[in-house]
């Protein structure tokens, strides 16, 4: 059949508005909303058929029942309920009626068109309902992941609108030691800091066996700068409680959600985070980032550079030092979990490699080496052996028991392709 003939049939069964006229045709006309694209059909049938204009108001529609004439009503509503909330980005979603879309079905199976021609029903809704929101806000449409998701329930005529999620990422330097990446519970009182009726004295009643962490030194700040509900703090990797992160410190990421503010200044974030941790961290390279950066973080193949303070059990000299560390540079690690690790550690050898290696004697019992390896390289047992854990080790090469006294953390980077991609962050 032609298109005015389908439109005819369309028209015939039953009182059907410019937008549903419009719906059932959106595939085969293009350029116009369904609601101009109905008109012009209805106009073109009548002049066929020498027949007077008649338009049908939404409301006696019996296919949307009345809906199609609410665009400018739930845009408004949107709108009001979003608020002064700052977003760039929306999505329009319809929890379409189940009678809506028997209707829709019936529509085209009476008029003799295969039931999915055209558009659907809420594809249309959102559509409208959106542009009408983006007219009056100035924002954008986004189909991924957008500032504002908004629903339209119309079955029980309410509106939901969420804020999603934003993101600031950045490098954080731990500048003290004994402070955890982030808030580290007690375990015997499960954070309630009471054992029964008696303040706990594992954690000393306070529910943690730290009293600070890096999270707890960054998030807060960025969430009430955004006046979010909850930020949440997401690292590429972790240090040991006792190891400083130095040098160009660990990529991170805060997760604010619902934030009421997103345009912000993030230089000026950085000073405020900086000058609550009163020199036991600091962070730079603030920048607002996307969802994607927090996938990007979690799966960072990350080496990394260590700088671990070592003391011997007997006098070393330069030359077997540096015999041993080029046994190391290079070298392909076996390690066995880890005995410090192997309560939360599923019981694994792993292979690791070193990339490089130096050292450099302090005196004849203490030295100082820099090790760059891959992700996941124990370095507190690449020194020690771990009693036989990893293969080879610094104590067993040289034959003598070294342990790290101290370690510190000098630099996290991608290992397979630039880490910082401007694709990841928000301008």
């Amino acid at each position: 059949m032609s298109l005015l003939a389908d439109a005819r049939a369309v028209i015939n069964a039953g009182p059907v508005c410019d937008s549903c006229l419009g719906r059932v045709f959106a595939d085969r006309s293009f350029g116009l909303s369904n609601a101009e694209r109905g008109r012009g059909l209805r106009t073109a049938v009548a002049l066929e058929k020498d027949e007077p204009y008649e338009s049908v108001d939404p409301e006696e529609c019996w296919v949307c029942e009345g809906e199609c004439g609410r665009f400018d009503e739930w845009a408004d509503r949107a709108v009001a309920a979003i608020g002064d909330s700052e977003f760039e980005s929306y999505q329009v979603g319809t929890k379409t009626p189940p009678l809506i879309e028997e209707n829709d079905e019936l529509l085209r199976m009476d008029a003799g068109l295969e039931t999915d021609a055209g558009e659907l029903f809420k594809s249309n809704m959102n559509r409208e309902v959106g542009k009408r929101i983006g007219r009056q806000t100035g924002t954008d449409v986004e189909f991924g992941r957008p500032d504002v998701q908004i629903t339209l329930e119309l079955d029980g005529d309410r509106l939901e609108t969420k804020l999603n999620s934003a993101f600031v990422y950045g490098r954080y330097r731990k500048l003290e030691r004994d402070i955890p990446q982030t808030e580290w519970p007690c375990r015997e009182c499960h954070a309630s800091g009471y054992k029964g009726k008696l303040s706990c004295e594992h954690c000393g009643g306070t529910g943690y066996l730290y009293p600070e962490s890096i999270e707890q030194l960054t998030a807060p700040v960025v969430m009430d700068v955004m006046d979010g509900t909850e930020a949440t703090f997401h690292g590429a990797g972790r240090e040991d409680v006792d190891a400083r992160m130095l040098g160009t410190g660990r990529p991170f990421v805060i997760e604010v959600e619902e934030p009421y503010r997103r345009r912000i200044d993030t230089e000026r974030l950085e000073g405020d985070i900086n000058a609550f941790a009163e020199g036991k961290a600091e962070v730079e390279g603030l920048r607002l980032a996307s969802y994607e950066m927090v996938e990007r973080i979690k799966e960072l193949d990350a080496s990394k550079t260590y700088r671990a303070f070592v003391e011997f059990a007997a006098e070393v000299t330069d030359a077997e030092l540096q015999e041993a560390i080029e046994t190391l540079d290079g070298a392909t690690i076996e390690q066995y979990t880890p005995k410090r690790v192997d309560h939360r550690r599923a019981g694994l050898t792993r292979v690791r490699e070193v990339f490089a290696a130096s050292a450099e004697l302090e005196d004849a019992r203490h030295a100082v080496v820099d090790i760059h390896g891959e992700g996941g390289l124990y370095i507190k047992e690449l020194i020690s052996g771990d009693d036989g854990r990893t293969e080879p080790s610094l104590a067993d090469v040289l034959g003598v028991n070294a342990v790290v006294t101290d370690l510190d953390v000098l630099a996290v980077e991608g290992v397979d392709e630039p880490f910082e991609r401007e694709e990841f962050f928000i301008s």
